[in-house]
């Protein structure tokens, strides 16, 4: 089985040298090489794909041994993880989703999908996974992120992907899942805060639409960004025809960032992410 070897740590001389050589000494075989460092702060990144070698736990003391202090050091099997899916009304990024899953695009296992509609059942049913209906109608948002952090753990999912999932959430919910989740919004924010942004676009004349996936934190659309994309536009484009473009590119930027996620090609630093090819 594959194995990911990921590292972050202050630069200095020798590093690949010496993770590379500690690899070879305990028979593990470097299937790709990727590194990084950060000009600024001086930070070095490194994700290692490799077979064999000893122990996952073993290897991490061998490298800490040779790694400057205070390093971070992670092995990763590739497997398929599970995810939870959040969605609201909108169709196409779950759908995407589902069909990408189901025929192995995205190599994941979809746990369930909670909604607070119930407008998307039967299209989840379609794909024989459980759909569980929350409705917010008449609870307070506590209450309602409550009964939807219940039942995620019930599944114990590694990954939560909001699906356009139009809720709000709050920073007690954010940081129960913190790491976890990730969301998917047009790149206009935040030019076109709120309602209908494609009214706004369209009465500003933009010249371009897209999409940007991101991790969530506590501060609303701010977490670090996994993938953006955009398309150009004309003024001939009315506001649905806007929308329809953003659609198309939010499904396939969504679809961008939980693949490299699958594939354990993304750190984090600071608010910024290092995303390795």
């Amino acid at each position: 089985m594959n194995r990911v070897l990921l590292i972050q740590c202050p630069d200095a001389m020798g590093l690949i040298h010496k993770v590379t050589s500690i690899l070879l000494n305990t028979s593990g075989n470097i299937i790709s090489n990727h590194e990084f460092v950060e000009p600024r702060d001086r930070i070095f990144f490194m994700r290692t794909e490799f077979t064999g070698g000893e122990d996952s736990d073993i290897l991490i003391s061998h490298l800490i041994s040779v790694l400057p202090e205070g390093s971070f050091v992670k092995i990763k099997n590739v497997e398929k993880p599970k995810a939870v899916i959040l969605a609201t009304k909108e169709a196409h990024c779950l759908g995407d989703l589902l069909l990408r899953a189901r025929f192995g695009e995205l190599d994941m296992d979809i746990s369930a999908v909670i909604a607070n509609h119930d407008i998307l059942k039967d299209l989840v049913s379609d794909f024989h996974i459980p759909f569980h209906f929350i409705s917010h109608e008449n609870l307070e948002r506590s209450e309602h992120e409550k009964l939807v952090s219940n039942h995620i753990d019930s599944y114990n999912p590694d990954w939560i992907i909001l699906a356009k999932y139009m809720r709000i959430l709050s920073p007690e919910f954010v940081s129960t899942h913190k790491g976890k989740m990730v969301n998917i919004h047009h790149s206009f924010l935040p030019a076109f805060i709120g309602a209908k942004p494609y009214e706004k676009a369209y009465a500003r004349g933009v010249k371009i639409v897209g999409a940007t996936a991101h991790f969530v934190t506590e501060n609303l659309d701010e977490g670090p960004i996994l993938v953006q994309d955009v398309i150009h536009v004309d003024h001939a484009d009315p506001p649905d025809r806007l929308a329809l473009f953003g659609k198309d590119l939010e499904k396939v930027v969504l679809a961008k960032a939980i693949r490299i996620l699958l594939e354990h090609r993304v750190m984090v630093y600071q608010n910024r992410t290092i995303i390795f090819d």
